[in-house]
């Protein structure tokens, strides 16, 4: 057996069947504890969010950024190549039903992307009179495990490499080349000169290039969708049909154009709906970790907002383009499926859009993923290892230009897979931590009322 055929059988036991069911177990065991916070909170969620943005130039510095930054380097990770490949992956593998179980997923996943942000809160410290948080650093103190917590660490610094470094990159470069016949070198060159500048400034120079990138990226992509939905707003309404009905009957709902069933829908949204926004898997909470906050629950909510914006906005309006403009055939998938929707609704401009488009969910990926990695970096060895980090990271940027990936694909998601195993139990052990924290909040809210009637 060679080494590609290994790792996708033990993908297909760790995301087929394994993981989906921890990490769906684990979202409605937190929804449920929480009180469906998502549900209760969801105003206060997006006015702390969003409230408070301040444009006069906050700098983050080693006490840590604001809470919006924490939130804009969060998504910069989570919405990347895997945003534009994953809903079409799901739809054409599961059918447009799979969307439906995306949509489910999510909504229990906000439980488990509230307690992550809430516990990385809990648990932060300083390395070297910098202020470091994450997965890493609450199985250490939480669960008194420094091996569970390097094996994470490890494995979190591998995926920087392979999710955040290599695979973005990779993309990108086919991008430009199918859109502009720009050679691969010369794109990882590029991108990897970029990213060094980025990265060598620090923790105050990645927040204020991700608070900047993240807005104006979403703004493209989600202006772009609008408007490719909006010329076939005939087909909205069938598209939620298809969306509805073959969540519970695929063949119904394409013709049985996809010839999948109810059990495949459901597994391929639900995997692909975790896989993006990331609920569990322990990467968002090095960000959130580190957010100046009056309250461990405010970033928490903060963290809601990230995979509201991540899975209802960004992949439903994949979604929405693909299923509208008639793109689905019953044989491409991936990115290629993406692009060929938004090829269909713009003509050979679509093309250039997903380029320019892939380039900024990447690149802002790239830059999430780098801080992940760097923050596991100092709980293993501390600053010193930081240099040698970046190194690692410009060389993987250029490697992933020139090589053919398939086999980067299914490493990434095997340590992604190893992330969430440790994370998880930490979480749950911490769960009467987070709850204690909730109620603590929940009580000085009310206080702050009676003072304030």
């Amino acid at each position: 057996m060679d080494l590609l055929a290994l790792v996708k059988g033990i993908n297909d036991i760790l995301w087929g069947k394994l993981l989906v069911f921890v990490l769906c177990g684990a979202s409605i065991l937190f929804t449920f504890s929480f009180r469906f916070v998502q549900i209760r909170m969801f105003k206060k969620a997006f006015k702390h969010t969003f409230g408070g943005i301040s444009f006069k130039g906050n700098k983050a510095d080693e006490d840590g950024m604001s809470s919006f930054q924490a939130l804009a380097t969060a998504i910069a990770g989570q919405v990347g190549t895997g945003n534009l490949a994953g809903a079409a992956t799901a739809i054409a593998s599961g059918g447009p039903g799979a969307i439906f179980w995306m949509w489910l997923s999510a909504f229990f996943g906000f439980g488990t992307s509230f307690s992550e942000a809430v516990i990385s809160q809990k648990y932060r410290t300083k390395v070297d009179g910098q202020i470091c948080g994450g997965p890493a650093y609450y199985i250490d103190k939480g669960l008194n495990s420094k091996f569970l917590a390097s094996f994470f660490a490890i494995a979190m610094i591998l995926s920087a490499g392979l999710t955040g470094g290599m695979i973005q990159s990779n993309s990108i470069a086919g991008a430009f080349k199918m859109a502009f016949n720009v050679p691969g070198i010369v794109v990882g060159i590029v991108i990897a000169s970029v990213t060094f500048l980025v990265v060598s400034g620090g923790i105050s120079r990645i927040a204020s290039v991700t608070e900047k990138l993240v807005p104006i990226m979403a703004l493209l992509f989600i202006i772009g969708s609008l408007i490719i939905i909006g010329i076939n707003a005939s087909n909205i309404i069938p598209a939620f049909k298809m969306i509805f009905l073959g969540a519970f009957n695929p063949k119904a709902a394409t013709g049985g154009l996809i010839g999948v069933g109810m059990k495949e829908a459901m597994r391929y949204g639900v995997a692909r709906g975790l896989f993006s926004n990331e609920a569990g898997m322990g990467s968002s909470p090095h960000a959130h970790a580190v957010a100046k906050v009056n309250h461990p629950v405010e970033q928490g909510l903060v963290s809601i907002v990230g995979v509201f914006i991540d899975t209802f906005v960004i992949l439903t309006l994949t979604a929405l383009v693909i299923l509208t403009t008639g793109a689905l055939d019953g044989t491409t998938t991936g990115i290629e499926l993406t692009q060929q929707a938004f090829v269909n609704g713009f003509g050979s401009f679509g093309g250039v859009f997903i380029a320019v488009s892939l380039f900024f969910f990447a690149f802002s990926t790239i830059i999430g993923w780098y801080f992940y990695g760097e923050l596991n970096v100092k709980y293993l060895v501390g600053i010193k290892g930081v240099k040698f980090y970046k190194l690692f990271i410009v060389i993987v940027l250029v490697l992933g230009t020139l090589l053919e990936v398939p086999i980067v694909w299914q490493l990434a998601d095997t340590v992604n897979g190893l992330m969430v195993i440790p994370n998880i139990i930490a979480l749950v052990y911490l769960l009467k931590v987070t709850k204690a924290s909730l109620i603590d909040f929940e009580n000085k809210e009310k206080e702050k009322m009676k003072t304030s009637a």
